[in-house]
């Protein structure tokens, strides 16, 4: 299927690895240009050698000029990070088509260890950033008559996990942003907005979460990978592959009709019917 996306702009976050690396891989390959962030400059300009790598391929493939892939190292969750992402060289200004949020989890833990410093991090990165940068480009987005905003959230919006307190808090309350956002007449003007809801995926954040709970329950990280692998209907965890092919999906032309959704991608994991 073609997507209707070649040759569009895509930022995505938190890019370097994990979901959002598995996010700007699949849109490289649906000839998307993207401008891909994370804090730290060698993993992310690693990542972008590799990307452009799979742009190749693409124009092989297809014949049309290859997408663009610029890489910016910075902390977007600063205003200084965020003009460095709007006056990269190269890039489309706040002209994106597509936006991925998409920001590391904050700590696990007890709630009654952690500070109000803690709470205020955990808020900047995981809804006031994202909602900055929303801000920065939905009303362009909506004047060219074509947007994507995606968030990447957690599953723990819908079944919150007890150490992930910091992370069912920040989370929450940018999904019930979203969904005031998302039907505030956008969609009639080409825009929407959704969010993405990993469960179990092999990730650096996933093995930071079976390492606590290993700590907090006494077992070895690998009997604890094993039992978490078990309660999941699918009997595995997820890749970031399959999760990038959902967001370009989400990010198509056909998804017009989707938005203020909260997707969950967990392999079955979920037991409720809603």
């Amino acid at each position: 299927m073609d997507l209707g996306i070649a040759g569009r702009w895509a930022l995505v976050c938190g890019a370097s690895k994990g979901l959002g690396r598995g996010c700007a891989e699949a849109l490289v390959s649906e000839g998307v240009n993207v401008l891909i962030n994370a804090r730290t400059e060698a993993p992310l300009r690693q990542t972008a050698t590799e990307l452009r790598a799979i742009s190749a391929r693409w124009t092989s493939a297809a014949g049309q000029k290859e997408p663009e892939v610029l890489a910016v190292a910075c902390d977007i969750t600063t205003p200084e990070g965020r003009e460095a992402v709007w006056s990269a060289p190269g890039g489309p200004g706040r002209d994106f088509d597509i936006v991925l949020t998409n920001a590391g989890g904050p700590p696990t833990g007890d709630f009654r260890h952690f500070t109000s410093e803690d709470w205020q991090r955990a808020v900047n990165a995981n809804m006031l950033t994202p909602i900055e940068l929303i801000k920065a480009v939905v009303d362009g987005m909506a004047e060219r008559g074509f947007g994507r905003i995606l968030n990447i959230t957690s599953s723990a919006v819908k079944a919150p996990i007890d150490i992930l307190a910091l992370s069912n808090g920040a989370r929450s309350g940018l999904t019930g942003f979203v969904a005031g956002l998302a039907r505030s007449g956008l969609a009639a003007r080409g825009v929407t907005v959704n969010n993405l809801l990993p469960g179990k995926f092999d990730t650096d954040r996933l093995n930071a979460t079976l390492e606590a709970a290993a700590r907090k329950t006494g077992q070895s990280l690998a009997e604890v990978r094993q039992a978490q692998a078990a309660q999941v209907p699918a009997r595995r965890f997820g890749t970031p592959a399959e999760f990038g092919a959902l967001c370009a999906f989400v990010c198509s032309q056909q998804a017009g009709y989707l938005t203020g959704q909260n997707l969950l991608l967990d392999g079955g994991l979920y037991p409720g019917t809603f």
